[in-house]
């Protein structure tokens, strides 16, 4: 016969878990919702209300981290994962906006990939960031664009990424590419 005990002991630790598990991916879906509002933000110009709103999400990612440090495995999940690495990439994207340098994120434990996943889509935001400037005929503001693309790029050529973050670098070189024509486009239009 089955140890009834110890049966409903594995039963409640498993139950447990379970409901810190959707705790943790319904709020690190907020945070990665909040993170690309700051992106669309950004996007929109709108520097002061991508901070607040950035600061939101990165609140929550706190909250999380000093909620569940006992349950460190809940950190694995996928949605915290995705969570984190859209911050980086807001937080990224913000230091580009701000010309200020790309540098390690204070105040959370970034994993090395993740912090590299979210480098990855910085350039992708960066050429959108671009367009807007060719079109408003901010020639500086294009070149620009293009050599902090090319400066992320190049500083993760080394690398030697594998598996997902390959796919992301893979990515933002494509970014860099579209960028490159740009700046050519640009060149011969409006210089």
């Amino acid at each position: 016969m089955l140890d009834k005990k110890y049966f409903q002991e594995v039963r409640k630790e498993l139950l447990n878990y379970a409901l810190k598990r959707r705790e943790v991916i319904k709020f690190a879906g907020d945070a990665q919702f909040l993170a690309k509002k700051t992106i669309f933000s950004l996007q929109g110009g709108n520097l002061v209300e991508s901070k607040k709103i950035l600061a939101e999400s990165k609140k929550i990612i706190l909250e999380l981290n000093k909620k569940f440090k006992a349950t460190a495995e809940l950190f694995d999940e996928g949605s915290f994962k995705a969570a984190l690495e859209e911050y980086v990439e807001a937080e990224l994207f913000l230091s580009f906006v701000e010309n200020k340098k790309i540098t390690k994120i204070k105040d959370l434990k970034i994993d090395s990939n993740i912090y590299i996943g979210g480098l990855c889509d910085v350039p992708g935001e960066i050429l959108r960031f671009a367009i807007k400037s060719a079109t408003e005929r901010n020639i500086s503001e294009v070149k620009r664009c293009y050599a902090w693309a090319e400066e992320i790029i190049n500083e993760m050529v080394d690398m030697n990424l594998t598996g997902y973050n390959r796919q992301k670098f893979d990515q933002a070189k494509q970014a860099l590419n579209k960028l490159q024509q740009v700046v050519y486009e640009v060149s011969l239009k409006f210089e």
